[in-house]
């Protein structure tokens, strides 16, 4: 059974940092490409960023782009989102996910991802 558990979630001030962890289990972590993904209140889901499973690949949304940096450790099964200088649209439910296909590439569509994590909710708020 698939599992993917997110933390490091809470309230930030704008131009704040957050670091959000996401701690896989069920799968062999280094065959599949990750991403996160966010949802505020009244919109669709959206692509956040994506890694590759080695790590040689990486994508973000230009809304992050600068901002905002994935990483991920192999051998501890997790996947990281570093997010630094905080604005308040940035406010949403932020999940991870694992790809529906092993050794695949950079994923940006949701379509693509089989796995995913409950989330992980950050404010940004003054």
């Amino acid at each position: 059974q698939v599992q993917l558990v997110e933390s490091g979630g809470g309230l930030v001030q704008p131009g704040g940092s957050l670091r959000l962890s996401c701690a896989a289990s069920g799968i062999t972590f280094s065959d599949y490409g990750m991403g996160w993904f966010r949802q505020a209140p009244g919109k669709e889901r959206e692509f956040v960023a994506a890694i590759t499973r080695t790590s040689s690949g990486t994508s973000y949304a230009d809304s992050v782009k600068g901002r905002f940096t994935i990483s991920r450790v192999n051998a501890r099964n997790a996947v990281y989102l570093q997010m630094n200088n905080l604005k308040p649209e940035d406010t949403a439910v932020y999940s991870c996910a694992a790809q529906g296909r092993r050794w695949g590439g950079i994923a940006t569509s949701s379509n693509e991802y089989a796995y995913w994590g409950r989330g992980t909710q950050v404010t940004v708020s003054s």
